[in-house]
Parts: structure tokens; sequence; C-alpha cells
């Protein structure tokens, strides 16, 4: 059996994970920092992206590592904070080898959450500067980050992180930015859709349901049609291929559609990306299936911790206020 992990504490990956907050404004960037480099692969199931950078990471492309990977608020305006992250990197002298100097490999995706502010102020370049430079020791979860304006099937959205260490040594991590137009969670019942999958520790953070007054679920979501999307980074240890890094991006998609319902939906840009720190020789395919399998179980926990922790704002209730009356 694998062993559940992390959960808001740091990547013991060699990556980092960074955020920029935007209060007043109900939005902000999350990067994840590879400095290194890391072997990278995306899939796009949402028929509604905003991406940069992701068509080099089709394994039949050249470039095979990537040195940070942003996913940001703002919607197509939030892909200029990538910008502050290869300034970064530049700075420091880590990117793709050129004659002219290294070029920093930085894809990016965004959600949607304009309009959740007071401000009209998109995350821009210094937003993601400064969201390299926060890079720590911890990583926050709920309503930080990329999750900071997020709203998940009308209840507050955020970041959450998850992650298992697998029998055969590799560990798998899943960092999830939820804006999703389905529910997490089961209207008839409150019950969030990956609860079974939580940790034990985890399932401290469930709310009591006791006073929650079910309803018929139904498909119409009126709530924020067009401005959607589940974007998520998986990571791990193991020395992944390009190819094989793109398997894994597949295999953890699932994860979001067993957290969310409906998912991939015309109205959502849901996205993941896939990162190894290997040396990219590859990995068996039983030890691939387990890997891509527990990247799932990784995003839709990550899922339901970006949920449980989000705290409400104006007009949007938290899944915590919502479903305890």
């Amino acid at each position: 059996m694998a062993e559940a992990l992390w959960g808001g504490k740091a990547l013991p990956l060699g990556l980092g994970v960074g955020h920029f907050t935007d209060l007043e404004a109900r939005t902000g960037c999350t990067v994840v920092l590879a400095a290194e480099g890391a072997v990278a692969a995306a899939d796009v199931r949402g028929a509604a992206p905003g991406t940069r950078e992701t068509d080099l990471l089709r394994p039949e492309n050249t470039v095979e590592r990537v040195q940070a990977v942003v996913l940001t608020g703002g919607s197509a305006f939030g892909l200029a904070a990538a910008e502050g992250v290869v300034r970064y990197l530049a700075e420091r002298g880590r990117g793709f080898p050129t004659p002219g100097g290294v070029v920093p490999i930085v894809p990016a995706a965004v959600l949607y959450d304009l309009g959740r502010g007071r401000l009209h102020r998109p995350p821009g370049a210094e937003a993601g500067y400064q969201a390299a430079l926060a890079v720590g020791e911890e990583v926050g979860e709920g309503g930080v980050g990329a999750g900071t304006g997020a709203v998940a099937g009308g209840v507050k959205g955020g970041v959450g992180l998850a992650g298992y260490l697998l029998e055969e040594g590799f560990r798998v991590a899943a960092l999830a930015a939820v804006n999703s137009l389905g529910r997490p969670f089961d209207p008839r019942t409150g019950r969030l859709y990956a609860e079974g999958l939580l940790a034990v520790e985890e399932k401290a953070l469930l709310p009591d349901l006791s006073r929650y007054q079910g309803r018929e679920e139904d498909h119409r979501f009126p709530y924020l049609p067009g401005q959607n999307t589940t974007l998520g980074v998986v990571a791990t240890d193991a020395p992944l291929s390009k190819a094989q890094a793109r398997r894994l991006a597949i295999m953890a998609q699932d994860g979001i559609a067993r957290a969310i319902r409906p998912a991939h939906t015309p109205l959502d840009g849901d996205l993941v990306f896939a990162l190894a720190l290997g040396d990219g020789r590859g990995v068996d395919p039983m030890a691939l299936l387990r890997l891509g399998a527990y990247a799932a179980d990784a995003l839709a926990r990550a899922i339901a911790r970006a949920v449980l922790l989000a705290e409400g704002f104006l007009g949007v209730p938290s899944y915590r206020e919502l479903v305890a009356g």
C-alpha cells in the first residue's frame, strides 16, 4: 500500500511552491519551481483552456525540461505572470542553454477570476516574480495564489496539495487550483465526491452534515458559466521519459473526474501538467501504471483539500459554510 503524504507540507521532491495573493483584486498566481529542470508534459481536457508554451511539451518536440510551471488567475491577462518567473530564473542562470544565453522554459495555464474583487488587476510579471521569491518551506492552501478568487460549483475554490509514497520508493504529489463549473460535492448528501480518498488526518477537516438539507442534483449549473477551470500539477521523483510524463498527466486527469462532477466540460479549461525530477531514462510499464493511478488519487485529494481549506468571501460561501447550514 502507498502511504499518504503531504497536505500542506513542503514538497520533498526538489520542487518549490510559491504564491502571490492579491485580496483586493481577488486573484493571484502560483509558481511550481524546478530550478534544476524537470522533464515535463501536459494534458488538456477542458474545452476552454488558456495556456503558454504547452506545445513544446509534446513528446515529439525538442525541449524536454522546464524550470517552472505557473498556474494563474486573471484569464488570458494572467499569462503575463510567467514573464516574471522567466526573469527570476534568468537572473539565476537557469534555463535552456542557447548561444545567446539561457532561456528559462516556463509553461503556464490560467483560470478565470475576473470581476471577483474590488479592482481589475490581473496577475502580471511582478506578481509572477514575487511568487517565485515566495517559494519556501511550507505550501499555502485554500484561498491563496491561483486559488484566491476561485469558485468551485458555487462554493469557494482554492489551492490544495496531496501526495503518496509508493512501495517502490517513488513519490508522487499533486497541486490543484480549483475553479470548476462542476460541483466538488454531491448536492443530495453534501459529501465531497473525493471524501473516500482522504487520509485519516484529512477526514478531521470534514464538516458536520447533520443540518444539511439535501436536494436533487441537476446539470443546469447556472453559476458562472464560461468562467471555470481546474488546473493541476503532478510531480514525481521517478525518472520518467517525456512520453511517460505525458501518460502520467493523462492518467492524473481522472482525479478531476473523481472529485468534480461534471468535469472536462465545454465551459472549463481543465489541464494537468506533469513534472518528473529524474534523469529521464524511463521506468517499466507497471511502475508507470502505479504512478499514474496514485497521481489521480493525489489530484482528487488535492481538490478536496482546496475546497475544505478555502474560506468564503462576499456572495460566495465556503463548502463548510454551505453544508453546515
